[in-house]
């Protein structure tokens, strides 16, 4: 079975204890071995306090991982003092990025095949000392990934994202040609990495009906449909579009597309959240490894109250299971 490194997330979230219910289930020690990426006693205070399973083995930096297929707590011990529940702190940030860290250090090593993260807070990674907006772009720069993607997956359902945290009048402006053209070749590339053999993608229009023929806007024309037909005929990618964004993705959703790619942030949320809140996630595109993610954040007004559900971090430990396991390789070499 896959090893999975879970990053436990911010400690002020609800991140370690979605992690602990997620790892407690069934289906998900049927499909892997879990190695949660945390601070051990921060772990060990989440489960008195909300009465969850604990009592893990627990694996320091330099250890080697037990033969076993039970799960094990990867104890990083950077968490001085307390950390107060649902309140943002630079500690809690830096801590968060530790557990990062660490899991592209487990992958580099061959340690892990793959990693499942909880979520971080921008903020208090910010006051950590880390400037970036959140995983993707993290993950990106410690493994000096180029061309990277944030991704989404639910049960029917994958959204490719052109742009991710930016203001809507810079995603806008990241609609163009050569943009779209490496976001095509990459979602096409990583599907195969998945297992699907000739991906078929759709690309959602950026203005309402497509634009209707340039009374709308100008840019499927300028710089949409040239990127596809590129796409199309010098790297005989299965691409169609530019389609408007609201009938694509329900189009994707019974089954027309693998793929779709979406201009900005919330074209691609709300169609994902409206159809599969909770159960959706959220995957990285381009790392030398598999990388999945929680669809929610940290949840700081019920974070320690034993109120968070855990059924997107199950998901998301599962999702990485099998894209590991389809893709027929671990971690692949990392530079870090």
């Amino acid at each position: 079975m896959p090893r999975i490194g879970i990053t436990m997330g911010d400690p002020a979230g609800i991140g370690p204890e979605v992690v602990l219910k997620a790892v407690a289930e069934e289906e998900v020690r049927r499909v892997c071995v879990p190695v949660i990426i945390g601070d051990a006693q921060a772990l060990a205070h989440t489960a008195r306090t909300l009465d969850l399973q604990s009592g893990y083995d627990i694996v320091r930096i330099g250890e080697p991982f037990p033969d076993h297929f039970e799960p094990v707590i990867y104890h990083l011990d950077n968490i001085s003092g307390f950390i107060e529940p649902g309140i943002e702190s630079g500690a809690a940030g830096k801590a968060a990025a530790g557990y990062i860290e660490a899991a592209v250090e487990l992958c580099a090593a061959g340690s892990v095949d793959a990693i499942a993260t909880a979520p971080i807070n921008k903020r208090a990674l910010f006051l950590g000392g880390y400037s970036f907006p959140g995983h993707t772009e993290f993950l990106a720069h410690l493994t000096g990934a180029e061309e990277y993607a944030m991704a989404f997956v639910a049960a029917n359902l994958r959204i490719v994202l052109l742009s991710t945290h930016v203001p809507l009048a810079e995603a806008i402006r990241l609609v163009e040609r050569d943009r779209i053209i490496r976001v095509v070749n990459l979602t096409n590339r990583e599907l195969q990495r998945w297992g699907i053999e000739r991906p078929r993608l759709a690309v959602a229009a950026l203005n309402p009906h497509g634009a209707e023929g340039g009374l709308f806007g100008v840019e499927e024309a300028s710089e949409m449909a040239p990127a596809i037909e590129t796409c199309r005929l010098n790297d005989d990618i299965n691409v169609q579009g530019p389609f408007s964004a609201d009938t694509v993705f329900l189009r994707a959703s019974r089954g027309e597309f693998d793929a779709v790619i979406a201009c900005y942030h919330d074209q691609a949320m709300i169609p994902v959240k409206c159809l599969s809140f909770g159960e959706a996630v959220n995957v990285t595109l381009g790392l030398p490894f598999i990388r999945t993610s929680v669809d929610h954040g940290t949840a700081f007004d019920i974070a320690g109250k034993g109120l968070a559900e855990h059924s997107s971090m199950v998901a998301a430990i599962k999702l990485a299971a099998e894209l590991s396991t389809q893709a027929g390789e671990s971690c692949r070499a990392v530079e870090v």
